[in-house]
């Protein structure tokens, strides 16, 4: 018996084995995907309400508190009433959350280091291309840009964690 086969399940199988690598090295750090995901976009926003932080990331209030519980619990996140709103809070990145962060963007560059080594370098950044191009397709994008609003961020170039000549179109989402 003869089986159609379908590109779209090596897509979900590849995309499947990296996220248990990447898994497997944010539990060194007692950590997942997803939460590092939120520290990285506390990052770049500066600040956002639990709330916000869930309209960027496509989940429910109830998703997001969950995810972020722990990481209010273990210190990498706090908790501040809003300047502009005293009945509001807001999420902030301490130091102890940027130190943590700066561990998790080290596994984030050797798993892009993993992927290079494994298919090669061209492809590997033929590969980051086109999972940009699908993603912003679908309308994903980087959680924090403000829409409408296209900025340049420097894509790194693994060999030598430096930024490289390309460049990455974001939208911007205006703050709360």
């Amino acid at each position: 018996m003869q089986y159609e086969s379908f590109n779209l399940h090596f897509l979900l199988h590849s995309a499947s084995l990296v996220e248990e690598r990447l898994r497997l090295q944010l539990a060194a750090l007692d950590t997942s995907h997803r939460q590092a995901r939120i520290l990285d976009a506390l990052d770049r926003m500066g600040q956002a309400s639990q709330a916000r932080l869930a309209r960027e990331f496509d989940l429910t209030p109830a998703s997001m508190s969950t995810m972020t519980v722990r990481l209010l619990e273990a210190g990498f996140i706090l908790r501040a009433r809003h300047r502009d709103e005293a009945r509001s809070n807001v999420l902030q990145l301490p130091d102890k959350g940027r130190g943590l962060l700066a561990e998790i963007r080290s596994i984030w560059r050797e798993m892009d280091r993993m992927i290079e080594t494994t298919i090669g370098h061209e492809k590997a950044e033929q590969l980051a291309a086109l999972t940009r191009e699908l993603r912003d397709a679908f309308g994903g994008r980087v959680p924090g840009q403000m829409p409408g609003e296209t900025n340049q961020l420097p894509l790194v170039d693994v060999k030598n964690d430096t930024p490289n000549c390309q460049t990455e179109r974001t939208e911007r989402k205006q703050d709360d």
